[in-house]
């Protein structure tokens, strides 16, 4: 039995709560991986897992094991890092998920920079507003709009967004220029809504104006969960949309879009950047970490 082979797989069945995706995860057969804790388990004469048809529970003596190898294996990765080249360039795959419309606009322009900074790191990206399992998919870290409420993961708050409200001038010219929020929640006006993927629903949006406040949704006749698609339906004149500034700016710049209620203000959202607690930050988790929150830096600083 490899030892180390036997730590890691048994690390990423605790992590992912099943032999099939630790196997996955691991680029190994479930076989493999079953017999490599079985061994690992006879070596120490302990169980380490309780297993039933439907799931893996970790054991108490496997959970306090659990705890001391994951710190095993990152001093041996931090070891390793500091007897090589990687101490000045960081290395290795990095698999990370961010929202579709900050992955298309600022993320992805952005990582000539990046790779010119660190040519050794190969990244995967996952863009997407759906809702990840960071540690069943394997997943490094994500960076997410809205509170975190995941308290297994540790956040950490990067940015706000600051918000405005928009409609694309054909819609304005066909169904009129709303003065006041109120109007939005008339018969003649049309929102597109936004599936939240931690609600499943489409929230209001709260907005205020002095000492007044209100809560605005209006009547959506389409609804959609991914942001790109979101701001696609308000450029094509389907409704009025809630955006981030920094999606807003190059369509407000070349007439696409028009601003409303300029006169109101939106609480601004929290952008944060999530990771599992008990997982080593390697060199390349904790570079890209800090370019992550430079980028943020630039169109969404943290408000106050």
């Amino acid at each position: 039995m490899d030892r180390f082979d036997a730590m890691q797989a048994f690390v990423r069945v605790v992590e992912t709560g099943s032999f099939t995706r630790a196997a996955a995860t691991l680029h190994m057969s479930k076989t493999t991986v079953t017999q490599l804790v079985q061994q690992l388990e006879a070596r120490l004469r302990v169980r380490l897992l309780n297993r039933t048809t439907r799931k893996v529970n970790v054991t108490a003596d496997g959970a306090a094991y659990y705890e001391r190898v994951v710190r095993l294996l990152g001093d041996i990765d931090d070891a390793e890092t500091s007897l090589s080249s990687a101490s000045m360039a960081p290395r290795g795959r990095l698999r990370v998920d961010v929202p579709s419309p900050l992955a298309r606009m600022l993320l992805i322009p952005a990582l000539p920079g990046f790779f010119a900074r660190y040519p050794e790191i190969q990244l995967t990206v996952g863009a997407s507003d759906r809702m990840v399992d960071i540690i069943g998919e394997n997943v490094d870290c994500v960076v997410r709009g809205g509170e975190i409420t995941d308290q297994s993961l540790v956040a950490r708050h990067v940015g706000d967004l600051q918000l405005g409200i928009y409609a694309a001038p054909g819609y304005l010219h066909r169904f009129g220029t709303p003065l006041h929020p109120r109007e939005l929640e008339e018969s003649r006006h049309t929102t597109v809504g936004f599936l939240w993927f931690r609600t499943g629903k489409a929230l209001p949006y709260a907005m205020q104006r002095g000492e007044e406040r209100m809560e605005a949704q209006g009547r959506s006749q389409l609804t959609v969960d991914d942001g790109n698609a979101y701001l696609a339906a308000g450029l094509a004149g389907l409704g009025v949309i809630w955006l981030p500034q920094y999606m807003a700016k190059p369509h407000l710049a070349n007439g696409e879009l028009l601003p409303l209620f300029e006169d109101w203000q939106m609480a601004p959202m929290p952008m944060y950047l999530a990771f599992p607690p008990n997982r080593h930050v390697s060199a390349k988790v904790r570079v890209f970490i800090d370019w992550v929150i430079e980028l943020i830096a630039e169109h969404a600083p943290v408000v106050g």
